[in-house]
């Protein structure tokens, strides 16, 4: 019983860690793309700056919003497990 309860925490850290560090790695890679498209087409017209400017400031905050809720979701599982609820 000990050894199977082990073996749910232990595949839960690696969930935890995946979930964490692929949703970082997503998200810094989509703000870095948008970044540099920002950039390209701020070059090009740069009279549209300040609307391309606002946009992309709102697309960086549902990036990371996405990155959040993904990292609130691994905290649920590392602090509260509901796969371990059966045996408590």
């Amino acid at each position: 019983m000990h050894q199977f309860i082990a073996l749910i925490q232990a595949n839960t850290a690696v969930g935890i860690g995946l979930m964490i560090g692929l949703g970082a790695l997503g998200a810094c890679i989509g703000i870095g793309i948008m970044g540099s498209k920002f950039l390209e087409a701020a070059a090009r017209q740069p009279e549209l700056m300040p609307m391309l400017q606002s946009r992309m400031f709102l697309l960086v905050g549902l990036i990371d919003a996405s990155f959040i809720i993904g990292l609130a979701m691994a905290l649920f599982f590392a602090f509260a497990n509901p796969l371990l609820a059966q045996f408590g």
